[in-house]
């Protein structure tokens, strides 16, 4: 089974993780920008956009794994509008990197008005660069209590940029059971992250499929350097095998819905499997 992780923070991972995810099936992954645990300067964004872009592919491509990434200000770090405007000058040189696909995880973390200044401003940025058509864009809803006031804000925000913004180019992430109607009903991809901590568990996730769709779904991992495992992803994926969906819908799920998001920028270059189904039984786990 191959396997596309549309979310993960693989600066914070070992080498051995991408060696594992190798093993298991993955053939692709999407790196985000994010917050390194604490606020850098504008000076080191340069540094950090290098090594997403120019030295963990080095590290994928080891194992044969492609590496595609984001470039973006945090969330985390948008209070200081001053700041946000000097990293964001730097962005579009980046983007024009054939491996950098878009602008994200832009988004919101305590909604509030500089976040939503600096979200914005992101917007504006990948409709300036993207010629006919925006940018994709890859988005961070909040976290447990701020996340659906905080997706319901983004969700209105996209709005207000009318027809620039096409909700087939943008994914809005960390989607739970509160939040993923409106997403979807919007038009836009949900992302659904499986980081029991925080974020849904392989059950929950499964649920939230069977109950709203596998289209314009991604499910990821978003794993980092906290209490995280990329193989989430494939727990996921068992989990679904268990109660018997077939294999056609498993890779929709797990690699040609990525495939077909990420397909709309011109370097992406893993394109959807064709699957025929054969008759499965449902797993047991003892």
């Amino acid at each position: 089974m191959f396997v596309i992780d549309p979310h993960v923070h693989m600066v914070s991972r070992t080498t051995a993780d991408y060696e594992h995810m190798a093993m298991a099936g993955v053939v692709a992954v999407s790196e985000p920008a994010f917050w390194a645990g604490f606020d850098r300067t504008p000076a080191a964004f340069a540094d950090y956009y290098r090594q997403l872009s120019e030295f963990e592919p080095q590290r994928a491509a080891q194992f044969g794994v492609a590496h595609y990434c984001w470039m973006c200000l945090n969330p985390k770090e948008a209070e200081d509008l001053g700041k946000a405007r000097e990293v964001m000058s730097l962005i579009p040189e980046y983007l024009k990197r054939p491996n950098v696909l878009g602008v994200g995880e832009i988004g919101l973390h305590k909604n509030t008005a500089n976040e939503m200044e600096v979200f914005r401003r992101h917007v504006q940025l990948a409709i300036d660069v993207g010629g006919a058509r925006h940018r994709l864009i890859l988005i961070h809803t909040p976290h447990l209590e701020d996340k659906w006031r905080g997706t319901r804000l983004i969700i209105d925000m996209l709005k207000e940029f009318g027809s620039a913004i096409d909700p087939s180019r943008v994914l809005i992430d960390h989607c739970e059971e509160h939040t993923i109607r409106m997403v979807k009903e919007a038009g836009f991809w949900a992302g659904m992250t499986v980081y029991p901590t925080t974020k849904a568990t392989p059950e929950r996730a499964v649920d939230m499929i069977e109950q709203y769709g596998a289209d314009r779904v991604c499910i990821n991992a978003a794993a980092d350097w906290g209490i995280s495992d990329p193989l989430w992803v494939h727990r996921t994926m068992l989990e679904a095998r268990r109660r018997g969906h077939s294999r056609s819908t498993l890779i929709k799920i797990f690699h040609n819905n990525p495939a077909q998001f990420f397909g709309q920028h011109p370097g992406f270059t893993h394109k959807p499997l064709e699957v025929t189904d054969q008759p499965q039984m449902p797993i047991e786990l003892r």
